[in-house]
């Protein structure tokens, strides 16, 4: 299976996996599009990347991420939800809810598509959308 195909659009990156990863993959796409609309779509270096936006630490370092991304890796899926606030990372909020994913403070991490409630995701990528990027 090509775990990162070389794309220009989502939707060539999409169409360059194998099945059963490039079906799981584009209904993940098509969930973030539809939850989360006001994040535009676009190549983010090998993943699908939704709402970039430019960012700039006290330190004077800045450059550009997107705010949810979405990567089809070898051995899973990952979805990257780029948002925290004082209580901490939002992707962390989820662990209880999405039992079957591996979490990190920004990745969720995971075999198929099946393994996600759906309504817990779509409220994952909802906050996501709505946060703030940095604690």
């Amino acid at each position: 299976m090509a775990a990162q195909p070389k794309a220009e659009t989502p939707q060539q990156y999409i169409e360059g996996l194998e099945e059963p990863r490039k079906s799981d993959v584009a209904r993940l796409h098509a969930i973030i599009t539809e939850t989360v609309p006001e994040l535009e779509p676009c190549m983010a270096g090998s993943m699908i990347g939704y709402g970039k936006f430019h960012y700039r630490y006290a330190s004077g370092r800045e450059g550009d991420a997107c705010r949810i991304a979405l990567s089809s890796n070898k051995n899973y899926i990952s979805i990257y939800a780029l948002a925290a606030d004082e209580e901490g990372y939002v992707a962390e909020r989820y662990r209880d809810r999405l039992p079957k994913a591996s979490i990190g403070k920004s990745c969720v991490r995971f075999k198929r598509v099946s393994d996600l409630d759906e309504a817990t995701l779509r409220d994952l990528l909802r906050e996501t959308a709505a946060g703030n990027y940095g604690i």
